[in-house]
């Protein structure tokens, strides 16, 4: 029973903290004029450009992750690898960072991979991510530092000036989103800790976290990790040119951004909807986009790319269909 209940909570407590936060965020919005601004304001084409970009940053993981269970004697079809990222990322959208087993399962199911070796090399390729990640928000955060102070000088706006327009509710939106990436942390521990007691478990998991160094053409890795961060950049930016509001913003705006809606995205929600809408708008806001417009912003954008990953889960549940099994 207690399965069971752990079972639903992890998938109903995200869903109601994301609902909680999107639903403060947009309980006095006129959803009648997102129409309008579809038909009539937004420009299509920067969004269609934009797509690719997010294509080709789960292309680079596929083709990166096969790179890295080769040094462990495990081989998969660069096909299967790519739609297993595809499926991971729509199923975690249903039940949040359930993608990472998924599709582990997926290429023992089609090319008989190891599964803890494959989990293993997914924890090297999150300790790249978090690496590249870490290194991104500390460039960013000291070039954001002098901007911040241009800003406020040219606008004669005040930090504190501007944090008193924040609600008691939005402070404490803030401290949600704050304690629940702690408890994810917490249970990311706790589920890494399961696995010292078994033994061959630890071992596959670690010899997949040393597999890094082994890797054939080490600097294609490298290109690999540095193009999806990228994509992922591109595939954000290039939507500022989508409406009036944001596309007279420069890419050190987007940076910015882009970094803060990152760093949201360990909330664990599906695909950051609620932490990730809250941190964009207030970056947008903080560089004078209007509250409305900066509404239109996160909610049209998110909602577009979660539909991008929705359909590349249909297109890798149907690929794997016509794949053969090893």
């Amino acid at each position: 029973m207690n399965k069971i209940l752990r079972s639903i909570l992890n998938v109903a407590l995200p869903l109601i903290l994301g609902g909680a936060i999107l639903y403060w965020m947009y309980r006095d919005f006129d959803f009648g004029s997102i129409e309008h601004i579809l038909t009539d304001e937004m420009n299509w084409t920067w969004m269609i450009l934009s797509m690719p970009f997010g294509i080709l940053a789960h292309v680079a993981r596929g083709l990166r992750w096969r790179q890295v269970l080769t040094p462990m004697g495990e081989h998969t079809r660069a096909s299967v690898a790519v739609n297993a990222v595809f499926a991971s990322y729509a199923l975690s959208l249903i039940i949040p960072r359930s993608g990472e087993f998924a599709r582990c399962g997926i290429l023992k199911r089609y090319d008989d991979v190891s599964f803890s070796k494959a989990l293993g090399t997914v924890v090297t390729e999150r300790m790249v991510d978090i690496i590249l990640m870490l290194i991104l928000v500390g460039s960013t955060l000291l070039f954001a530092m002098s901007q911040f102070g241009i800003f406020f000088d040219q606008t004669g706006t005040s930090l504190t000036a501007f944090l008193s327009q924040f609600s008691t509710t939005g402070y404490i939106v803030s401290a949600i989103c704050a304690v629940a990436a702690l408890i994810l942390a917490h249970l990311v521990l706790r589920q890494l800790a399961i696995y010292d007691k078994v033994r061959t478990a630890v071992s596959d998991l670690w010899n997949g976290i040393l597999s890094i160094k082994d890797v054939d053409n080490f600097p294609l890795f490298i290109f690999y990790s540095v193009s999806i961060w990228l994509c992922y950049f591109l595939h954000y930016y290039l939507t500022f040119f989508c409406f009036d509001a944001t596309s007279s913003l420069g890419p050190d705006v987007a940076l910015v951004s882009f970094v803060v809606g990152t760093i949201a995205v360990i909330v664990p929600t599906p695909n950051g909807a609620g932490p990730w809408h809250f941190a964009v708008k207030t970056m947008l806001i903080l560089y004078g986009v209007g509250d409305n417009d900066a509404l239109y912003f996160v909610l049209i954008v998110h909602t577009l790319q979660t539909f991008l990953i929705i359909l590349l889960g249909i297109y890798a549940y149907i690929s794997l269909g016509f794949t053969k099994k090893y």
